[in-house]
């Protein structure tokens, strides 16, 4: 039986920090999957047929662009994701810790951490 991974004592403003990060990735992906595909309208392309099976490949469908609020949103995302990923990678815990091996280990502890996870697990799913 495998051994239950033992995690570095965070504090608990990093923690919420990455949580926030988890939250905000999340949102910017989800708000990018409801995009349309061009930020300015376009009118698309057609595909090309393949000769010999008649699938059609590649090619657009027209796009109508994002509106003001859709591109908004997204820069609103973006610079929270952006912000919160500086303050992860910057926060004064990391400064304590040895610069080795066990320090890249403790950056990724920290994405995995189950109070981390859970939360975010448990907010995306709402």
């Amino acid at each position: 039986m495998a051994e239950s991974p033992t995690f570095p004592d965070f504090p608990e403003d990093l923690l919420d920090l990455q949580r926030r990060l988890h939250q905000a990735r999340h949102d910017f992906g989800a708000l990018c999957a409801t995009l349309p595909w061009s930020v300015e309208p376009n009118p698309g392309w057609p595909g090309t047929k393949h000769p010999h099976t008649d699938e059609i490949t590649g090619g657009r469908p027209e796009s109508p662009g994002w509106t003001e609020e859709q591109k908004a949103e997204h820069g609103r995302l973006l610079a929270l994701w952006q912000e919160l990923s500086i303050k992860v990678g910057c926060h004064p815990f990391w400064a304590e810790q040895p610069k080795d091996g066990a320090l890249v280990l403790a950056r990724t502890q920290l994405k995995h951490h189950p109070d981390v996870i859970g939360t975010a697990a448990e907010t995306v799913a709402a």
